[in-house]
C-alpha cells in the first residue's frame, strides 16, 4: 500500500455582480432581474466515472424587496434531476438548487437545461445549463464515500473499488485534493484480460475540522484524453467540544453595572479548562471556572460594565486539555449607556 497526495483540481468558478438586498425588482428589466439572483448560470461535470455520485449546487439570493416565489424546477433531460431546498425567499434570503447528474443509467455526454420558474414578484424563468461526460470504462463502487456523521477525535475509513476495462497499461497515477485533513491509500493493480482494478482506502484524519464536509478527491490516470476522475466526499464532522451559547448577549448596562452570565462546555470525555481569557485583554471580564476534569463545565462570566458608553465586543476564548480539538472563539456584546 502506498500514499499518493497532491493539489485539487477545481472548475473555474464565475463571479456575478449582486444588486444590494434594497433594490427592487420593479427597478430591473423585466428580462434579466431573476438571472442577477444566480451565482453562475452553467456547469460542467467534465469527466465522471459510471456510477459515481455527481452534484452542483447553484446559489440563489433575493437581491430585493419583494418576496421571491419559485413556482417550479424541470430539467430538459433525464440525466439530471434538479431540486430547490426552500421555495419562497424573503429579501436577503438564500437557497441552492441542487443539480444531480445521473451516471447510472446514461453514457457518454448528455447536456440538460434546466428551468427554474419564478411567480412573484413577476413571472419570469430563467435556464441553467448542465453537461457531462459518463465513462463506460472507469466505474466506482461506491460513487460517493457517504461518511455520514464522524467524531473528530476518532475520523472515519472507508474503501472504494475503482475497476477499469480497456487498455491493459491504464494505471491510477496520483490522488489529488487540497483537503490536508484526507489521507488516500491504493492497493497495487489486479490487471487481467484488459481489466484493472484498485482497492482504495480513503481515511478521514484525527482531529479534522468540524462541520459540513463536502469536497472531492481526484484520481489522476494515465489517459492523456480522459485524465482526472473526481470522487465525492461527504459527511458531517462532530467536534469532540462544543460551547454554548456561541454568542453571549449581555444586554444594555450603566457604567459600574455587573451582569453575569453563563457558557456551557461540554466534551465526548472528561476534560480539564486550563485558561479562559480575552483576546484584547480587556478587564471587564472575569471568569469563575474549575480545573477538575469532567465532560460538562458551566463557566459563569461576569462582564462590568466600562466608565464610558459605547457597545463593547470582545472575545473569548477556552482553552482545554484532554479531548482533541479546540473550542470556538466565543463572542461577547454589551451596550454600555449612561
Amino acid at each position: 500500500m502506498f500514499n499518493l497526495t497532491g493539489k485539487k483540481w477545481s472548475p473555474l468558478f464565475f463571479v456575478v455582480l449582486l444588486l444590494p438586498a434594497a433594490a427592487s425588482a420593479e427597478d430591473v428589466s423585466r428580462t434579466d432581474w431573476a438571472e442577477k439572483m444566480f451565482d453562475h448560470l452553467e456547469f460542467d461535470f467534465e469527466s465522471l466515472a459510471r456510477g459515481s455520485k455527481a452534484e452542483h449546487r447553484f446559489k440563489i439570493r433575493n437581491l430585493y424587496r419583494e418576496t421571491i416565489q419559485i413556482a417550479s424546477v424541470s430539467s430538459s433531460c433525464g440525466c439530471t434531476d434538479p431540486r430547490v431546498l426552500k421555495e419562497t425567499l424573503e429579501s436577503g434570503e438564500e437557497t441552492e438548487l441542487i443539480a444531480e447528474f445521473n451516471t447510472i443509467a446514461f453514457e457518454g455526454s448528455h447536456k440538460a437545461t434546466i428551468t427554474v420558474r419564478f411567480a412573484e414578484p413577476y413571472q419570469a424563468e430563467v435556464r441553467l445549463h448542465i453537461r457531462g461526460y459518463v465513462r463506460k470504462d472507469v466505474v466506482l463502487t461506491p460513487g460517493r464515500v457517504e461518511l455520514g456523521l464522524v467524531d473528530s477525535e476518532t475520523g472515519a475509513v472507508k474503501s472504494v473499488k475503482v475497476a477499469y476495462a480497456g487498455r491493459p497499461d491504464w494505471q491510477i497515477t496520483d490522488v489529488r485534493s487540497s483537503n490536508s485533513d484526507f489521507e488516500v491509500e491504493l492497493s497495487p493493480p489486479l490487471r487481467a484480460g484488459g481489466r484493472v482494478e484498485y482497492e482504495m482506502v480513503f481515511r478521514l484524519k484525527k482531529g479534522a475540522a468540524s462541520g459540513y464536509l463536502n469536497d472531492q478527491l481526484f484520481l489522476v490516470t494515465n489517459d492523456q484524453s480522459n485524465r482526472m476522475i473526481p470522487l465525492a466526499i461527504e459527511g458531517r464532522v462532530r467536534s469532540g467540544l462544543t460551547v454554548s451559547p456561541a454568542s453571549l448577549h449581555l444586554g444594555v448596562l450603566r457604567p459600574g453595572q455587573k451582569v453575569t452570565k453563563r457558557l456551557v462546555v461540554r466534551g465526548t470525555q472528561p476534560f480539564r479548562i486550563i485558561d479562559i481569557d480575552c483576546e484584547d485583554g480587556t478587564n471587564c471580564f472575569t471568569f469563575d471556572s474549575s480545573d477538575t476534569p469532567r465532560k460538562v463545565h458551566l463557566i459563569p462570566v461576569t462582564f462590568t460594565a466600562p466608565a464610558h458608553a459605547g457597545h463593547i465586543v470582545e472575545k473569548i476564548k477556552i482553552v482545554t486539555q484532554g479531548v482533541p480539538g479546540s473550542l470556538p472563539t466565543v463572542v461577547a456584546q454589551a451596550e454600555v449607556r449612561d
